[in-house]
């Protein structure tokens, strides 16, 4: 494992978070929904994915 991603996966980053985070700050603009997205990280992803048109479930 790279220095990097060690790190990253010793600070609980994951690619999970790190969508929800820069998704939730596009819509909302809000450092606080940002953090809370985040924090739910894929459930977030997989719930603004069947959510929004264009998303799986078209």
């Amino acid at each position: 494992m790279s220095e990097v991603k060690g790190h990253a996966a010793r600070a609980g980053i994951g690619l999970g978070s790190a969508i929800a985070v820069a998704v939730s700050w596009s819509l909302h603009k809000s450092l606080l929904w940002a953090i809370i997205h985040g924090f739910f990280g894929w459930f977030y992803v997989i719930y603004y994915a069947l959510t929004r048109p264009g998303g799986i479930a078209g």
